[in-house]
């Protein structure tokens, strides 16, 4: 299989640290696409020219990283990050929407910090600047939830991607008056499959 990413999408590296968690580095081909460029050849690829995309065994092409995580998961037949049963999996559910509108924030902001200065919207960096800033507040409160203490599961997985988007934009410090989070997420990002898959 083939894995299309880009070493700083945080969508992708969910993916990648899929593949690492669920070691399938032998099954699974990590290739870096070149996406946001005219005349891209990942674009014969993937029309939409978004990452991740998994191309399976049988050549069909997969995008999202929610469902190409979980194709990934159930491969060896033992899913390790499926969701729970009953009311736990609601709040698994929730969980995982919170920490992914707070990635999905950061994305927009961050895009429009890639854009040339003269093209960017002051309105919608202030917006998601804001958004984010509340966001974390929130997930302050939220840390101690038995769910993000648990063994490694998708609202964790997405809540640490969108966390170490720190590293692109120096604008985004979620560390101050955060301690709590900052104790969580400390061993998170020193396991080996973030480790390999940290942006640059």
């Amino acid at each position: 299989m083939k894995l299309y990413a880009t070493p700083g999408s945080p969508y992708a590296r969910m993916a990648r640290i899929m593949v690492i968690e669920k070691k399938l580095e032998k099954r699974v081909e990590v290739i870096f696409a070149q996406t946001r460029t005219v005349g891209s050849a990942y674009y014969q690829v993937n029309p939409s020219g978004r990452v991740p995309y998994l191309v399976r065994d049988d050549g069909v092409g997969m995008e999202e990283s929610a469902d190409i995580c979980a194709y990934l998961d159930q491969l060896d037949g033992k899913p390790a990050f499926s969701l729970p049963a009953g009311e736990a999996g609601w709040e698994a559910r929730r969980l995982e929407a919170r920490a992914r509108s707070l990635m999905d924030g950061l994305a927009v902001w961050l895009r429009e910090l890639y854009r040339p200065e003269n093209e960017r919207s002051p309105g919608v960096i202030r917006h998601e600047a804001e958004r984010a800033a509340r966001m974390v507040d929130f997930w302050e409160r939220e840390i101690g939830h038995r769910y993000l203490r648990g063994k490694l599961n998708m609202a964790q997985l997405t809540l640490a991607c969108a966390l170490g988007l720190e590293a692109r934009n120096r604008d985004f410090d979620w560390r101050s008056g955060h301690s709590g989070l900052c104790d969580w997420y400390g061993p998170l990002a020193a396991r080996p499959s973030f480790v390999a898959t940290a942006p640059r």
